[in-house]
């Protein structure tokens, strides 16, 4: 009796907790499982009702109510923009979806607080809420137990739409059956906004009533966000008990774990996430209908394989010799083509070598920050364009190389060869320990699964505080000597200089690779694994050696940034960093290295040098980036240069294994993606 007297206001505490979840979670599932739409803005809509509830609550019922219809109203109409927003995108899947919704939450995010102020707002509940009852001998807040009840009343009341109404009918078959929906004669587009809207408006309810738990202020949209996509992987997108029952166990973590085992319960949560979306990974069957578990164990495959192989090669050598005809010294490529080819990469050389002498110190600082999220865009390039694994956790690997780089400084290891080899080589047993539970997904969960590493990452680096320094971060560390002997780095130019060398070196690796047989064999792995696998090729040994090379080469960008900045925080290596990476991958073109590297420049630049002239709203002037990347640039700078045939192909989008097709349908309505029945 003790033990429960000790955690019964935890306990119940996280049953609030988990049913506010379930409100927000639901929404959440609805836009994904139904509209396809991976909302990373649905915190946002719940900030919209919370700060709109805030506002108007005066202490009286009236307020309340005026504030929940308020609130609910705002919310609801922000999803029916989403639903306008990303409709025209439904057909270029997920990640293009996915990078819409984060510039639109960012946008979102610097306008509430433009317009509420920064300031955690303070809310008024009635009289009659605002005191504490008796239960079970304990005092607990009547608001809380009113907020139960009204939670249950408001699940309630949608699972009766879904469930029992032609309406719910009808967004049921829009997740089942896209097809069959549009032959009875609803408008795809019409249930794609109506679901949206719906969405937004149990974001907003949710928030209103919740904002006495979890009240408005900086940071409370991505917590909501973080915690609906656990809900969400947990409790999958078939069924609201699953869903209901993943939402009163995350509650629970966060109260009740919290209280009895502080020093886990940061890392539960995305633990059980990770685990669950690499269980359902590995034993659902791809849309290439081969086991992920690695080659078909097929000899007759096998022989099949290569006889064929060994006829083309036969078919080949008895062509015409038709290349005779060409002049002389003509090599693969027209001389022309090469040189188009060719031209970004040496202009972009030229520019970064020519700028010390052009800009200010602090601009030049900004362009070492540049050269070192460049190297990490360039490893979501990798994985995202050759390898066809889309990631929001490449923050991971790039954290590790960051704070090797920093305690080896710390220990007197200063030497830059040194800290550059010892954090790649960190960053690669990293991604070689994590990399199994990633190569094995597909699509979305791929997504969902990096996002949960990144997310552990995060949490590892706020606990470990002898390590990383917790939420204060390291600074103070000694200066990094360039070679042997040399001098420390302290001047902007020579930390630039520094970036350049080792970013140069990088990347001609980089390149080296890719382009190589081994790089052939990991565009093909992307653009035909189950020929592959048929053939005998362990496609998952090669999506195993890119991840730890991706790694490896994220922990070099994370070296290089500790270098130039001369300290390390947790959010150089947060969530939002793992977007922008993302982001100036899409922005360059998904298989484009130097295209990644422009993109690069262009956040920090928009991040720290354009927002400088208009202090207070970098996230609006990122969000609009985001925005306008998306809809202006559908294959990166690469696809402006004209390409065409294959090549096109293969800038365009990431391959099959990013997104699943999308099945031609009367109208153009988003089918509901394979991932969603194995998980997010």
């Amino acid at each position: 009796m003790g033990l429960l007297d000790a955690h019964l206001v935890p306990a119940v505490d996280g049953v609030a907790y988990g049913l506010l979840l379930f409100v927000v979670a639901s929404g959440l599932s609805l836009a994904f499982g139904t509209a396809g739409v991976l909302n990373l803005s649905h915190g946002m809509l719940y900030a919209v009702g919370a700060y709109t509830g805030a506002e108007l609550s005066d202490g009286t019922w009236g307020g309340l109510l005026l504030g929940l219809a308020a609130g609910t109203t705002a919310a609801c109409l922000v999803g029916a923009g989403l639903s306008a927003a990303s409709f025209p995108l439904a057909r270029r899947g997920h990640l293009a979806q996915a990078l819409l919704t984060f510039g639109l939450a960012l946008i979102g995010g610097d306008l509430l607080i433009q317009f509420f102020g920064a300031d955690d707002l303070p809310v008024r509940v009635p009289a009659a809420l605002d005191t504490s009852v008796s239960l079970l001998g304990h005092r607990y807040p009547a608001y809380r137990l009113c907020f139960i009840v009204m939670a249950v009343l408001l699940a309630a009341f949608g699972t009766w739409v879904l469930v029992r109404t032609r309406v719910g009918a009808a967004v049921r078959a829009a997740a089942d059956d896209p097809q069959m929906l549009a032959a009875t004669g609803y408008s795809p587009r019409t249930v794609h906004l109506g679901v949206l809207a719906a969405a937004g408006a149990l974001a907003g309810a949710a928030g209103v009533l919740g904002a006495p738990i979890i009240g408005p202020g900086p940071g409370t949209a991505e917590t909501v966000l973080m915690l609906s996509l656990v809900v969400v992987v947990l409790g999958g997108l078939r069924s609201l008990w699953a869903t209901f029952f993943a939402a009163i166990g995350v509650g629970e973590v966060q109260t009740l774990g919290v209280s009895v085992a502080p020093g886990l319960a940061p890392y539960l949560l995305f633990a059980a996430m990770a685990a669950v979306l690499v269980l359902r990974s590995r034993f659902a069957e791809p849309a290439t209908g081969h086991s992920t578990d690695g080659p078909v164990p097929d000899p007759l495959g096998r022989l099949v394989g290569r006889v064929g192989a060994g006829l083309r090669r036969v078919m080949r050598s008895a062509r015409p010799k038709t290349r005779s005809a060409s002049p002389p010294g003509r090599g693969r490529l027209p001389s022309g083509a090469a040189w188009r080819r060719a031209a970004p990469l040496l202009v972009l050389c030229v520019a970064l070598v020519a700028l010390p002498g052009l800009l200010d110190a602090y601009t030049i600082s900004l362009a070492g920050s540049a050269l070192a999220l460049g190297l990490l865009a360039v490893s979501v390039t990798v994985l995202t364009g050759y390898a066809g694994l889309p990631t929001l956790g490449q923050t991971a690997p790039f954290a590790v190389g960051a704070y090797t780089t920093a305690n080896l400084a710390a220990a007197g290891w200063t030497v830059g060869p040194v800290q550059i080899l010892l954090s790649a080589l960190a960053a690669a047993v990293f991604s070689a320990v994590t990399g199994p539970a990633v190569i094995r997904a597909r699509g979305t969960t791929v997504l969902m699964i990096t996002l949960a590493v990144g997310e552990l990452t995060s949490a590892a680096v706020n606990q470990l505080k002898s390590v990383t320094g917790g939420a204060d971060g390291l600074v103070g560390f000694p200066a990094t000597q360039a070679l042997w002997g040399g001098e420390d780095l302290f001047e902007e130019s020579e930390l630039y200089t520094y970036a350049l060398v080792v970013a140069a070196v990088a990347v001609a690796a980089t390149l080296l690779v890719l382009r190589s047989p081994a790089g052939k064999l990991l565009t093909g792995a992307r653009g035909a694994e189950a020929r592959m696998r048929a053939s005998g090729h362990p496609v998952w040994r090669y999506l195993l050696v890119a991840y730890i090379g991706a790694g490896a080469l994220a922990g070099v960008g994370g070296s290089v940034m500790v270098t130039v900045q001369q300290y390390l925080s947790p959010a150089d290596v947060g969530f939002e960093i793992a977007a922008f990476a993302l982001l100036a991958a899409v922005i360059g073109g998904t298989t484009s290295v130097v295209g990644a590297l422009f993109g690069a420049g262009l956040i920090v630049a928009t991040r720290d040098w354009v927002a400088g002239a208009w202090p207070g709203h970098g996230p609006l002037l990122l969000g609009v980036l985001f925005v306008a990347a998306v809809y202006l640039l559908p294959r990166g700078l690469a696809g402006l240069r004209g390409t065409s045939g294959e090549e096109e192909t293969t800038t365009a989008s990431p391959g099959p294994r990013d997104e699943p097709p999308v099945v031609s349908a009367p109208s153009p309505a988003p089918a509901p993606s394979p991932v969603g029945k194995a998980g997010p």
